[in-house]
């Protein structure tokens, strides 16, 4: 039987880069791309660290991800060249802020989406036990890591009864949308996030013993390269500042 176990969660396919990359790649992304730190003189890193997320979800044969951001990115760098002289105006200035958030937001986004969708609960804790990370803040992370994924499969499967019912957006039944969309989604994310504390717990989560599971996780090629562009990144920052 234990072996029964071991085999089956070796079926699963190894992600690209390991948990604690994908936390890191989420700090720089964010740093970088988000917050555009280093300003003029880390452009080149930024454009580095924006290519990335493509980059790991074209490993992981996420094809139709990759194009559908690659067009919404490529939509937005191409309406604030083109329209930067054109628009004036309030009009001007909503379509130009709403590209510039798109190009900056998309990038963290994409690399959120990658880590929630390519690492398990199981390979995110063992994570955070290498990195000698305290139960109070895996516990909550853990919970929400699967709190989102969950939501969005409740929302889902609201949406498809509501259009089977005949209310959906087109209809202009926005007081029934919000009665039987929205309020649904509420009282379910209420539910969920009950659920998988108590989840999280029953897994031994909340006990003294120090906790093993049988997921592997290590650094790969892929990872060392990623590690060293980020120290170069923050090097090349640190000597900026002086």
């Amino acid at each position: 039987m234990k072996q029964e176990l071991i085999c089956a969660n070796n079926t699963r396919k190894k992600s690209v880069l390991d948990p604690r990359t994908k936390l890191l790649m989420l700090i720089m992304v964010s740093a970088f791309v988000l917050g555009s730190t280093g300003g003029e003189r880390t452009i080149g890193i930024r454009y580095i660290f924006t290519l990335f997320p493509f980059l790991f979800l074209a490993l992981e044969g996420k094809w139709k991800s990759v194009i559908r951001f690659s067009i919404l990115f490529t939509l937005g760098m191409v309406l604030e060249m083109f329209l930067n002289r054109k628009l004036s105006g309030l009009l001007g200035f909503v379509i130009l802020g709403s590209c510039g958030i798109l190009t900056q937001f998309l990038p963290g986004m994409m690399m959120g989406y990658y880590a929630l969708s390519t690492t398990t609960v199981s390979e995110f804790i063992a994570a955070m036990q290498r990195l000698h990370i305290t139960d109070k803040i895996t516990i909550p992370l853990s919970v929400m890591f699967r709190f989102f994924p969950t939501v969005l499969e409740e929302y889902t499967s609201i949406k498809h009864a509501m259009k089977m019912r005949g209310i959906g957006l087109g209809n202009g039944n926005f007081a029934k949308i919000v009665e039987y969309r929205m309020v649904p989604v509420m009282t379910c994310s209420v539910r969920i996030g009950e659920e998988l504390s108590a989840a999280a717990l029953t897994r031994g989560l909340g006990g003294t013993a120090t906790r093993t599971n049988i997921c592997k996780i290590g650094f790969g090629v892929l990872d060392y390269v990623v590690w060293l562009c980020s120290i170069s990144a923050v090097i090349w920052l640190v000597i900026g500042l002086f």
